[in-house]
């Protein structure tokens, strides 16, 4: 909704771009930069962008979606939810399937909310919404390409550690 406004402050030429708080992406993913280190202290989310680095667990993800598509219900919903609270059990689930996890949460929980408690528990209510969308093909297909074919790094870690490599001539989007 911003997109103009943070495009006036974008240098014409950098060498890598830094963003120690990407959330959904949308300059890196606007700017498609071939160098950059991207951030986020939401680990389940920075797992969402390492699953969609690898062409097995990307299909994978895919098929989870797919399965949570056809599954949708608030009981359902509560039941994906719930998941995290047995820490044990939620650990030992693959990362693909965490990914698809984050994703059909946010897609069908309220308002699109991320939020957990302080055990670090997804606590957002269910949206009541009788069908959920969970991706689109093409573009999920987009982001998966970018991530792969370029220099993309990423963490999860505290955000002044996420820029520390950068130098003269990077492109920190704070």
């Amino acid at each position: 909704q911003i997109m103009d406004k943070l495009m006036r402050y974008v240098p014409h030429e950098f060498d890598t771009y830094y963003e120690p708080f990407v959330g959904g992406g949308a300059l890196l993913f606007e700017l498609s930069p071939k160098k950059a280190v991207i951030n986020d202290s939401n680990k389940e989310l920075m797992n969402v962008y390492e699953v969609l680095c690898d062409e097995e667990k990307f299909k994978k993800l895919c098929s989870v979606l797919n399965s949570y598509e056809r599954d949708h219900s608030e009981e359902f919903y509560y039941e994906l939810r719930n998941k995290d609270k047995n820490k044990n059990t939620f650990n030992r689930l693959s990362d693909y399937t965490r990914a698809a996890r984050t994703i059909y949460l946010n897609k069908a929980c309220f308002n699109g909310l991320y939020r957990v408690n302080s055990k670090n528990e997804f606590n957002v209510p269910f949206g009541k919404k009788t069908k959920v969308n969970t991706y689109d093909g093409q573009n999920l297909g987009i982001v998966h390409s970018y991530l792969n074919f370029n220099d993309i790094e990423i963490l999860s870690v505290d955000f002044e550690e996420s820029v520390a490599s950068a130098k003269k001539g990077d492109f920190i989007y704070f």
